[in-house]
């Protein structure tokens, strides 16, 4: 027999976790201090920040930050009581959902406390044992431990792979035909990691030859893509196409919160039947109070989301122009694409932290394979041109010294005591 807890330990934080002595506090965990936008202060510097998803510059703005405050004044945090069934229903919670729904042209909506939990809770509700999933191999977390309750079958088709998506249609008809149930479709609208598109118009037309249903979440494509922010399937057409939509506050809301749209009578059997939300307290009143604002803001000032694309534009055409590679983003997701192994990767990302005074998010094994390294951006609309330019300089600098090996010592210019705060006891090069 093992005691559970000696196994946990034994296996060191689990495959990203294991590292946590090593990086915690600088490549995980970071603490950015300040207000929130393009210049915050990471460990006492000021440093220039691409690593939110405030796509819209939103989490600052005077009129957000006073709705915020005088919600929270009026109301507190605990209002309403209970979970939304039994004692927390409020008209602003029911005037919130209809506005949202007419924003991204569906009948109804349904608000969600988080996203993550939200769209694990959908994909178990919309789902019996008989019925078959066929979802992209690139999908999120949440798509994936949403599939991990399902009981039936799954088919998984290779990331954007219309061919493979095709193929894997035609299995998953014929298993659905045999248990007498039906087919789903989980795709994004825009994918977090390399910023593409899910190719929504090309699914959609695919109903013409298969019977299955759409999920797509377009957490990342809410507020920046489309007529006005409205979302991938906006940005496509095919809003009519997409029978369940879900999006989040947490990028372009610079919120909490998540809703979940479609046919009004589906939305209903969701608010009935969704686990995590009749078991959940309601979300709380200076968080609806603030949505309802971000989501006003977003309809008047198409400006904001005009902005976004002025600075993705010039970022991800600078990016080009220098040679770099950011693969096949077509959102303001901006990932660059490196080669260098782990010890390299990390000595990279604190010379541009420490002496660049740049701060961006890192992706590493074993979430992308060994020797690659990819650095993300986000774009918002709160930067500028000459942050572009600036961030431009920075990457062709520690592209050039990554070439020449620079970064496989230790780094020249940090002294012991920093080398220890940073990476830990020991200057080791680490081979994973």
């Amino acid at each position: 027999m093992v005691d559970i807890l000696d196994r946990l330990e034994k296996n060191a934080g689990g495959p990203i976790g294991m590292y946590q002595k090593f990086s915690h506090g600088y490549f995980s965990f970071p603490k950015l201090e300040g207000e929130i936008g393009p210049r915050m202060k990471f460990r006492g510097k000021e440093v220039l920040n691409w690593s939110l998803n405030n796509y819209l510059g939103l989490a600052n703005h005077p009129e957000v930050r006073e709705t915020d405050a005088k919600a929270a004044a009026k109301y507190g945090m605990a209002a309403p009581m209970g979970a939304r069934m039994m004692s927390g229903q409020t008209k602003y919670h029911e005037e919130l959902e209809r506005q949202l729904a007419e924003f991204v042209g569906k009948e109804d909506a349904f608000l969600l406390n988080f996203g993550y939990q939200g769209m694990v809770s959908i994909i178990d509700c919309l789902l019996t044992p008989r019925d078959v999933v066929v979802y992209d191999a690139e999908a999120h977390a949440c798509i994936i431990d949403g599939l991990r309750m399902h009981k039936g079958k799954r088919f998984v088709f290779a990331h954007n792979d219309m061919e493979s998506l095709h193929k894997q249609l035609i299995h998953a008809e014929k298993v659905a035909d045999e248990n007498n149930g039906g087919v789903l479709v989980i795709t994004e609208g825009v994918f977090g990691m390399k910023g593409d598109l899910g190719k929504l118009d090309e699914i959609v037309a695919m109903k013409k030859e298969f019977s299955f249903r759409l999920l797509v979440d377009d957490a990342h494509g809410f507020g920046t893509m489309g007529p006005g922010g409205r979302g991938t399937a906006a940005h496509f057409g095919v809003v009519d196409g997409v029978d369940v939509l879900f999006n989040t506050f947490a990028k372009s809301m610079a919120g909490i919160g998540a809703f979940v749209s479609s046919h009004k009578w589906l939305i209903d059997y969701l608010r009935y039947n969704m686990r995590s939300q009749l078991y959940a307290k309601s979300l709380p009143m200076p968080m609806v109070m603030g949505a309802l604002k971000r989501l006003d803001l977003i309809r008047k000032h198409p400006e904001y989301q005009e902005k976004l694309w002025t600075i993705t534009r010039a970022l991800q055409n600078g990016f080009r122009e220098r040679g770099f590679n950011i693969g096949v983003t077509n959102s303001p997701v901006t990932p660059v694409f490196l080669k260098g192994d782990l010890n390299e990767a990390t000595n990279l990302v604190v010379d541009l932290r420490e002496n660049h005074g740049l701060f961006c998010s890192m992706v590493v094994y074993p979430v992308i394979p060994k020797g690659e390294l990819i650095l993300r951006i986000i774009p918002t609309a709160a930067h500028t041109l000459e942050d572009v330019a600036f961030t431009l300089d920075c990457f062709s600098s520690i592209r050039e010294k990554l070439t020449s090996g620079y970064y496989q010592k230790p780094m020249p210019n940090m002294s012991d005591m920093e080398w220890e705060r940073v990476h830990g006891k020991e200057k080791v090069s680490l081979d994973l």
